[in-house]
């Protein structure tokens, strides 16, 4: 048996371990946000040019933006239990490997963007890369415990992307999506925060629970959970979304509300962390809802059966 353990092939131990810098699980919720905003950009299914090289430029870039994060954080990164099995952290890569992956990535990344989708993807995309890889990662983090706040800009910006990607321009549903990714990003990751503060403390970064302390992050917490809900709505009220949305961002928000209240007073010390679970599951069902609302609304109203305002 200790044989064949020791027999694994060294490919496939790499493999895993350059996978592991890419962030995969974070990674693809940004792309399935970045997805989401393809599909509403459009009545039907978005162009397969833009669909499938906007996907794969979009997601290195991601990758890349993380594999950064891994370089720059290598020496906290040893400090946390959350991030000791990372592999700079483990010595398994040396941070010459990691830089010339992720500079590979971000490079690639953008040719794709730039020669296969469109330029104003490529350039917000970059933004974005170096929004959360230094403005974030490499300054913000270290700086002030509102670091989360003013770089969650970085991480809110895929629906924007995929949006671009296949119209090649802005639009203002698409800053919706934005806002409310962005709004979402605090409580978020506060309550992973509050689970892991002793491990941002030991490490020496400024975040909210270490700061201010465990009840000022959890009042935190439900000022932007309703903050978040009311932004929620803005795709009803603005004619972008129906019913069908609004139903779910309701439920979706009332759920949310639920655990940022019961946060206040916690049944134990986990509970941080299942309100961090549930707000991965809102996130995606509340984008999965805008999808449903998208493709079963607009071929009504194209029809006449059901009044949306101009926009």
């Amino acid at each position: 048996m200790a044989k064949q353990t020791k027999s694994q092939p060294m490919p496939l131990n790499m493999f895993r371990e350059y996978l592991e810098l890419t962030k995969p699980r974070v990674v693809a919720l940004l792309v399935f946000c970045a997805i989401i905003g393809m599909f509403l950009a459009v009545p039907g299914i978005p162009p397969w040019r833009a669909l499938v090289f906007g996907t794969i430029g979009i997601w290195m870039a991601s990758a890349s933006a993380a594999a950064f994060n891994h370089l720059i954080d290598q020496r906290i990164d040893k400090l946390m239990a959350r991030t000791a099995h990372r592999p700079l952290a483990t010595g398994h890569l040396t941070p010459r490997q990691v830089l010339l992956f992720a500079l590979s990535l971000g490079v690639v990344s953008m040719l794709v963007l730039v020669l296969l989708v469109n330029a104003l993807t490529a350039l917000l995309t970059f933004g974005g890369l170096i929004g959360y890889a230094v403005v974030y990662t490499a300054y913000l983090k270290r700086a002030t415990p509102q670091n989360i706040v003013i770089g969650g800009l970085a991480g809110a910006i895929p629906p924007v992307l995929g949006w671009t990607a296949v119209t090649g321009s802005l639009h203002p549903f698409a800053l919706q999506l934005c806002l409310i990714i962005f709004v979402w990003t605090p409580p978020h990751f506060w309550a992973l925060a509050i689970f892991r503060r002793d491990d941002y403390s030991r490490a020496q970064v400024p975040m909210l629970p270490v700061t201010h302390g465990v009840v000022y992050t959890r009042w935190h917490v439900l000022f932007y959970t309703i903050l978040l809900v009311l932004v929620t709505l803005l795709p009803t009220l603005t004619g972008y979304s129906g019913l069908v949305y609004l139903g779910g961002a309701v439920v979706l928000g009332a759920g949310f509300l639920y655990y940022a209240v019961r946060l206040l007073n916690p049944p134990d010390e986990l509970f941080a962390m299942k309100v961090f679970n549930y707000s991965i599951v809102y996130l995606m069902a509340l984008f999965a809802f805008l999808l449903a609302d998208h493709w079963l609304v607009a071929p009504m109203v194209q029809q006449g059966w059901v009044f949306q305002p101009a926009t």
